[in-house]
């Protein structure tokens, strides 16, 4: 035992700003803190799994790791031997656990590793529990690998220890995925580093025949150098280029003239008519050219992929952030952990502080904080109450929570924006399907001009005749033309998806970067979304009481913000026949009688006053009057989006006077009242009539119409089915200030994408006739065509940048 090294620990502690916290974790102590003898001095603890932690390094000698690490630890787990145990049923290790030689394997991850010296003290203890044959902890990817013996132990061994230290163990899920993607990536860098390597060879022994000017090297010198180069470039062309040359035999397949057709018969050409000069005794050899493009081109390929992986980050995260275990309350109270695949409606889940919620619930007793940042961008926890939905992914914070389980697997929120993503960066928008005609029909063009040019210099200088076509083959490679708007739209696509924005349709951000009016719906959208009831008057001899259960009854499962105005008054009543009027009100029959709720013209039969009436069609029962307050921060996105340029227009169901007393509060001049989703729908038309595009904000309950007519549409986020919303956009988080922060985004990308094309248009256009002139080298054009692909795809990446909303 090294008493110097706990001294040190504990003066290292002290250096990292955590004197008077936890010994172990740093965290703050108790009132009644937990204590242990370490080395003859009483240190404190935050309770006893800690302290416990703490006693089991000093015991097995694993003292340094405190003076190692740069982080404070994870909590030591007190309570999780029921999910430790379910490691060792055959469900729950079926498609996690792989056989290997001697044992299985298995990889878990854990959120309390946060330095090397984490890393570090992973390896060593668990690799001391019996029958583990190996552990590696990766500190950057919080993922650690156990390879157990299982005849000499159980999972679960390994993995109560490493729960004992502070490093709480969960199944990882999309692993295959991931484990796909880094297998590929593994390909390309072998693929790269082999072609890279060959290249330097090539150049070298290129240089020394192109050094012979004068035609003094001896011919068998030559020719050795030659036959060398054959041998290295063979395996650059055919394997480091198989991408190429499977992508040219897929497009020739579908018929399609495509980048692979031009790349791969550009280094075809050049290392063919190398091995015919070769052995016939030529006077030029062009493997220096061949590789020298497969390995340019792979490293473009590899920065393109980086960006489309920066893209995709959200889909593996939301993918990731389902749980694979859940805790299940049987009917005795007592809990079982089952996989989150068993779970079904109606069970109820029992979720810890600190987990991860793992379907579409109902809270159930105490109000509670969770953690929604994934699935809102919501910085700060979210306290709830109970009855409130609590969805997948979201993480309970400070107190255990139980919900009623009510969506499971696919249908839960999180998978629903999961798909968005997934969709919005699988679509390709009209302008790059216009991009890739135009690579097309550029590569037929080509392929005739390098022909004519063929001829033309056979005639003029047959020695060169080769060597001028393959290098305006190499550099008129559209490849810059193909990248400039995939590379850009994912990249922006996935700065969308960060920023709480899911785009539903692949022209989205194009035409929210031309829009010039922005029309918004008030209830649910500008506004908080929760109507309070401000005066209720009971008529025709009923008592305040009725009506008010009688409203609940019938808003009872409705959408539509205005049943919140209603939430806590629900009798009971039987409710039956519901049906919702668009722009009108909702009838249904309760407790045997006919009602409609709404206005006054629908429910009464009488002109509108603005209020919201209670009656069977002819007569009055009760007349509510609703308030309804801004969002905090509906005003500021006005604000910006004004300053944007863009016009800004409240339409709303609503009466005159609350609706332009709304606006006048938001400092929105064009406000239309009473407004039904016809009426609606059509003052978007008559805008689009003045040539004006139009934006649509709604929250895709009752404008489905207007949102589907709208040049581009942004639906407000909410517990509703996404998938079936009608809006081109829908915004995650609740904060419009991501309205204004998309339009920047989208107009960004606009003007990237110009700069793409007009940078591909005019490299193109300058590079051709150079080679078409003689004036490049095969090797040179390589090089070209390589830089401005990097240069479109770099300009690209610049748009993962953005800025807080």
């Amino acid at each position: 035992m090294n008493a110097g090294a706990v001294a040190t620990a504990a003066a290292v502690r002290d250096a990292q700003g955590v004197h008077g916290g936890c010994f172990h974790c740093s965290e703050t102590l108790p009132a009644a803190a937990a204590t242990a003898q370490v080395d003859g001095q009483v240190r404190s603890f935050c309770c006893d799994g800690c302290a416990a932690a703490a006693q089991w390094i000093r015991d097995a000698n694993l003292v340094d790791y405190y003076r190692l690490r740069s982080e404070p630890a994870g909590r030591a787990a007190v309570d999780l031997e029921a999910q430790l145990a379910a490691f060792d049923r055959d469900d729950i290790q079926s498609g996690h656990v792989r056989d290997v030689d001697g044992g299985r394997e298995i990889t878990v991850l854990t959120d309390g590793m946060r330095c090397a010296a984490c890393a570090w003290l992973i390896d060593r203890a668990v690799a001391r529990e019996p029958g583990v044959r190996e552990v590696v902890a990766n500190a950057v990817t919080g993922r650690v690998r156990i390879t157990w013996d299982p005849a000499r132990a159980t999972l679960s061994t390994p993995l109560r220890r490493l729960a004992a230290l502070g490093y709480v163990p969960y199944l990882a899920t999309g692993t295959d995925r991931e484990r796909e993607r880094g297998a590929q990536r593994n390909r390309d860098l072998l693929r790269i580093g082999i072609a890279g390597l060959a290249s330097i060879q090539a150049m070298m022994f290129a240089e020394a025949l192109y050094l012979d000017v004068y035609q003094q090297m001896p011919v068998p010198t030559r020719d050795f150098l030659r036959w060398i180069t054959f041998l290295v470039s063979t395996p650059v062309v055919f394997w480091c280029g198989w991408p190429f040359i499977a992508g040219m035999l897929r497009e020739l397949r579908n018929r399609h003239l495509g980048m692979d057709t031009l790349i791969a018969s550009s280094t075809l050409l050049a290392y063919f008519a190398s091995v015919y000069e070769t052995v016939r005794g030529g006077a030029h050899v062009w493997y220096d050219a061949a590789v020298m493009f497969v390995f340019l081109l792979l490293g473009a390929r590899m920065l393109e992929q980086r960006a489309r992986r920066i893209a995709v980050a959200q889909v593996d995260t939301l993918a990731r952030a389902r749980p694979a275990l859940a805790t299940r309350e049987r009917a005795d109270g007592s809990r079982e952990v089952v996989p989150t695949a068993a779970l079904a409606a109606g069970d109820i889940a029992c979720i810890a502080a600190g987990d991860t919620v793992p379907a579409d619930g109902r809270l159930l007793d105490a109000p509670a904080r969770f953690e929604e940042a994934l699935l809102t961008g919501e910085a700060h926890p979210v306290m709830h109450q109970p009855g409130d939905t609590i969805y997948a992914g979201t993480v309970c914070r400070e107190a255990p929570a139980r919900i009623r389980v009510e969506r499971v697997g696919a249908g839960t929120r999180l998978s629903e924006l999961e798909t968005l993503v997934d969709r919005a960066q699988s679509h390709r928008p009209r302008v790059a399907q216009l991009a890739d005609a135009v690579s097309g029909r550029f590569v037929a063009a080509i392929l005739v001009v390098a022909v004519l040019v063929h001829i033309a210099w056979r005639i003029h200088d047959p020695s060169r005749a080769l060597e001028v076509t393959l290098a305006l083959l190499v550099i008129s490679c559209p490849c810059a033309l193909s990248l400039a708007v995939p590379t850009a739209i994912t990249v922006a696509h996935g700065a969308l998806a960060r920023l709480g924005v899911l785009a539903n349709d692949a022209d989205a951000l194009g035409s929210l970067a031309g829009a010039t009016d922005m029309v918004f719906d008030k209830t649910g959208t500008l506004g908080s979304g929760r109507p309070t009831l401000a005066r209720i008057e009971a008529l025709g001899g009923f008592d305040i009481e009725d009506v008010l259960g009688i409203a609940a009854a019938l808003e009872r499962d409705s959408l539509h913000p205005i049943a919140r105005a209603f939430e806590g008054q629900d009798a009971g009543l039987d409710v039956d026949g519901v049906e919702e009027h668009p722009g009108q009100g909702i009838a249904g029959t309760v407790d045997g009688r006919r009602w409609c709720l709404g206005r006054a013209e629908f429910a009464v039969g009488r002109a509108d006053d603005g209020a919201l009436w209670l009656g069977n069609g002819t007569e009055a029962a009760a007349r509510f009057v609703l308030e309804e307050s801004p969002r905090a921060d509906a005003a500021e996105a006005i604000a910006r989006i004004r300053g944007q340029g863009i016009e800004v227009h409240l339409s709303s169901g609503d009466a005159a006077a609350p609706v332009t007393a709304f606006a006048d509060q938001l400092g929105i001049d064009r406000a239309a009242s009473r407004q039904s989703p016809e009426d609606k729908l059509g003052s978007v038309r008559a805008l689009q009539g003045r040539e004006r595009v139009v934006a649509m904000v709604g929250d895709g309950l009752n404008d489905a119409p207007v949102l589907a007519g709208a040049d581009v549409s942004i639906a407000i986020g909410s517990g509703a089915a996404l998938a079936h919303r009608s809006a081109s956009l829908v915004l995650t988080a609740p904060s419009l200030l991501r309205i204004p922060a998309a339009v920047a985004l989208a107009r960004r990308t606009r003007a990237i994408v110009r700069q793409n094309l007009a940078w591909a248009l005019g490299y193109n256009l300058v590079a051709i006739p150079l080679a078409a002139a003689g004036l490049v080298t095969p090797w040179v054009a390589a090089l070209g065509m390589a830089l401005s692909s990097l240069i479109v795809t770099v300009n690209a990446l610049r748009l993962a940048r953005i800025p807080a909303a």
